[in-house]
């Protein structure tokens, strides 16, 4: 098996909460040079500029995951990647319908921005996007799996967003993909306070929405080569792939 780096939640200009150096192409450059093989394109409640990334990223030889960091009603953030451009269009289909319409104000939260190539700004996003969705987390998980997606709660044991801090536990029969453990843990502290996850994948990445925090922490996948269904085996621990988070 080949070893890949992999940072499977970084942000955008287009996250209210992304700074404006973090444009496709810069995100891309930054993953390239700190040495990333595998990125997750996640900003919040948005597909936007996933494939624009997904394209830039190919020309470094870096494979992209192409999704969105979902808020549920709970207001638990998720991690929702989906293996092709007509799955992608659905979750984006699925996000418009259940979004709650409250306007950006760019003042207050920061703007929303979509860009090209060459960082031109192509169009703003009218509604705010760090907003909760009117789906809750079994909800967004549902559907995600059930188009062949990736479901996977994002950093589950921080203090504000995660399902630790909204439900107070992580339920011990969620249907996820994975966990993400935030970069101030680790795995053995997860499992000394959730012992019954003992088993499950489980990935760390940066949540980078600045150009020095990507890479900040990574994930290492063992595959044949980088592709969805290969990182689908990893997190299943099917035929000798699997995924570690380094110690």
């Amino acid at each position: 098996m080949i070893k890949f780096r992999a940072d499977l939640h970084l942000h955008t200009v287009l996250s209210p909460c992304g700074d404006l150096d973090m444009s496709p192409s810069q995100l891309v450059e930054h993953a390239h040079l700190r040495g990333i093989q595998i990125m997750g394109i996640t900003d919040h409640n948005s597909t936007k500029h996933a494939r624009l990334v997904r394209d830039l990223a190919a020309k470094v030889n870096i494979f992209t995951l192409c999704g969105a960091e979902l808020t549920s009603k709970e207001e638990a953030h998720l991690l929702c990647f989906m293996p092709n451009d007509e799955k992608l269009q659905l979750l984006q289909d699925f996000i418009d319908e259940n979004i709650l319409k409250i306007p950006n104000n760019p003042k207050y939260f920061g703007e929303q921005l979509v860009v090209n190539e060459k960082e031109e700004i192509i169009s703003e996003e009218e509604y705010l996007l760090i907003n909760a969705i009117d789906k809750d987390v079994d909800e967004i998980g549902e559907f995600v799996m059930h188009n062949g997606g990736f479901f996977i709660p994002a950093h589950v044991d921080r203090p504000a967003f995660s399902l630790t801090s909204q439900l107070g536990f992580i339920p011990p029969d969620i249907k996820c993909t994975a966990i993400e453990i935030s970069k101030r843990s680790s795995e053995e502290e997860l499992l000394s306070q959730f012992p019954y996850l003992k088993g499950r994948s489980f990935i760390q990445s940066s949540d980078a929405h600045y150009v020095e925090d990507i890479a900040s922490a990574f994930t290492n996948f063992y595959l044949k080569e980088a592709n969805f269904e290969e990182m689908k085996k990893a997190f299943s621990k099917l035929d000798g792939r699997y995924c570690e988070i380094p110690k």
